[in-house]
């Protein structure tokens, strides 16, 4: 059973703008979730809307400008707007390193798939594994942009 999604980029951009495309709410809309409402820094909670009909909440776990950010979420769930911390949830972790003069690693690995009810598992993994995949080319397009 995979228990972890991990996906590496390397782009030319600075810390400082990779984070604000992560941590800034005015920001991550651009490349990420279609809305955002709630309080979008540590120790709070926050939802993400995907189209018309899909929100999730999400738990802010860390912010530690400009080299982490990481959040809980429910994976495998259309819609889920309750809280985070009392159901299984998994931990998106982004980890920005700067590789050389113009050149940062961002690191996502979204953990604790094993901590999921076992029937939505497999696909959780196979959703989000598909669905990084999309939104980090997003994110990549994004950051060449500004």
């Amino acid at each position: 059973m995979q228990n972890m999604i991990k996906r590496e980029i390397v782009i030319n951009a600075s810390k400082e703008n990779i984070y604000a495309a992560i941590a800034n709410p005015e920001l991550v809309v651009k490349w990420f979730p279609d809305t955002l409402e709630g309080e979008y820094r540590s120790g709070h909670q926050a939802i993400f809307g995907f189209g018309t009909d899909c929100r999730n909440r999400i738990y802010v776990v860390e912010a530690r400008p400009y080299d982490y950010f990481a959040y809980r979420w429910v994976p495998g769930a259309d819609s889920f707007v309750g809280d985070v911390l009392n159901v299984p949830n998994t931990l998106v972790e982004f980890t920005i390193e700067q590789e050389t003069t113009d050149l940062c690693k961002i690191t996502l690995l979204e953990s604790g798939f094993d901590q999921l009810p076992s029937e939505v598992i497999k696909s959780a993994v196979e959703q989000n594994s598909s669905g990084w995949d999309f939104m980090l080319g997003r994110f990549e397009n994004y950051l060449k942009a500004i």
